[in-house]
C-alpha cells in the first residue's frame, strides 16, 4: 500500500500557495516537504499541521493507493 499527495499539491495550486510557503506556515522541514513530493510516508502530526494551515481534512490531501493486486485508489475520508 502506498500513499499519494497529489491532492495536496493540486490544493496548493488552487489556493495559489507555493510549497515553500506551505513549509513556512506549517513549520515542516525541507526533508518532510521532499518526502511529500516523493509520495513517502510522513507522520500524522505533519498531516494535521498541513490540514490546519489549509483549513481542510486529511482526505483532502492524501490518497491511499492499494497494492497492484486490485489496482484501486481509495481516498481517506
Amino acid at each position: 500500500m502506498n500513499v499519494s499527495y497529489n491532492k495536496l499539491f493540486k490544493l496548493l495550486i488552487d489556493k495559489g500557495m507555493k510549497k515553500t510557503e506551505l513549509r513556512k506556515v506549517t513549520g515542516i522541514s525541507p526533508n518532510t516537504l521532499t518526502k511529500l513530493s516523493n509520495n513517502e510516508y510522513v507522520s500524522m502530526e505533519v498531516l494535521v499541521k498541513i490540514c490546519r494551515a489549509l483549513n481542510c481534512n486529511v482526505g483532502d490531501i492524501v490518497e491511499v493507493i492499494h497494492s497492484p493486486d486490485n489496482g484501486t485508489v481509495n481516498t481517506i475520508k
